[in-house]
Order: C-alpha cells, then structure tokens, then sequence
C-alpha cells in the first residue's frame, strides 16, 4: 500500500467495515456512543483516512511485514486515538471509557491484518 491507488483502497475497505464495526459498538453501550448513521460514517472516514495515512508512512520507513501485523498495529493504534479526538470535536459523537474505542480499535486492526494475511496469500 505504497502508493496513492493503494491509500485509497486501504481507505475505503477499511473505511467500509471501520463503519460497520464503530456502529455495533456504539449499540453496544460500551462506553462509545455515537448519534445517527451519518457521524458513524464521518467517524469511519476519519478513521480509515488517518490511519491509511499512517500506514502508508510506516510503509515508506521499510517497516511493513508481508502478513500485515505492524499495518493491523498502526490502525490499532490510530483509530482509538482517532475517536478519542473524534469525540472531542463532533458533538455527536461520546466516549465515556476506552473499553467501546478498545474494541472499536481492536476489530478494525483485525480487520486490516486478516486482510493483509488474506491478500498476502492471494498474491
């Protein structure tokens, strides 16, 4: 995912299920709320584009593995520190522990590295 085609894809695809997964935690109460469908999906987008971004980054340092692991750590990473400042700045959108942006973060990192394992094996 070195290149611009490449951001753009890891951004929709993981912009994609990042909706889906932000949206089941926050009907899930646990402690990630967000109010109606279209800040999940501003939420998503932020999500997926900084962390495609970071990615990217640690892509161009020749710090990314074939399986996609250090890729599913950076979007960890970035998308709980994404919605943490998320919540900070969209009114609709609430954090009150980090256990709904824990797993938030965590399903979408493992989305990224199923997916890294997944594309590896098909290349």
């Amino acid at each position: 995912m070195n290149t611009l085609w490449g951001l753009m894809i890891n951004v929709i695809i993981v912009g994609l299920f990042s909706i889906f997964a932000i949206w089941i935690v926050s009907k899930l109460h646990l402690g990630l709320e967000v109010d109606g469908f279209g800040n999940v999906i501003l939420t998503a987008l932020a999500v997926a584009i900084v962390a495609g971004i970071l990615t990217m980054v640690v892509g161009f340092a020749g710090l990314m593995d074939g399986d996609g692991l250090v890729g599913g750590i950076v979007h960890l990473v970035a998308s709980a520190i994404v919605l943490i400042i998320i919540a900070l700045l969209f009114p609709g959108v609430r954090v009150s522990g980090f256990t709904g942006v824990f797993i938030a973060s965590l399903a979408i990192g493992l989305f990224y590295w199923l997916g890294g394992l997944l594309m590896g094996a098909l290349i």
